[in-house]
């Protein structure tokens, strides 16, 4: 569930680049108005993010898209890989498990 707030510059000032360092994206398209949001993401998902470049056959795979040899593999604009719009999983230490432990508790 989240929240959208809209204020017109000549109404409220707003000091933006708080915002922009918490996690909060900005749309400045007009030069008196700005659309932000917050953006939450899993601490899992940043470390699978982070820990993709530790598997050697995701190395392999992310060469693979980035020469443009495979349509279903793909790296997002969050740099992450992905197989069928899902998350490549890297294969390092006790992630997966991590993983598993916190799908069998939910």
């Amino acid at each position: 569930m989240g929240s959208l707030a809209f204020f017109s510059a000549e109404e409220r000032p707003l000091d933006i680049q708080p915002l922009a360092n918490r996690l909060v994206r900005l749309d400045i398209s007009e030069s008196n108005r700005v659309l932000a949001c917050v953006v939450a993401q899993s601490s899992l998902f940043e470390q699978i993010m982070a820990r993709q470049f530790d598997d050697p056959h995701l190395l392999v795979l992310r060469e693979t898209v980035l020469r443009g040899s495979t349509k279903e593999v793909t790296i997002g604009e969050d740099s992450v890989l992905r197989l069928q719009g899902r998350l490549c999983v890297p294969n390092v230490d006790v992630l997966r498990e991590t993983i598993l432990d916190e799908a069998h508790n939910s």
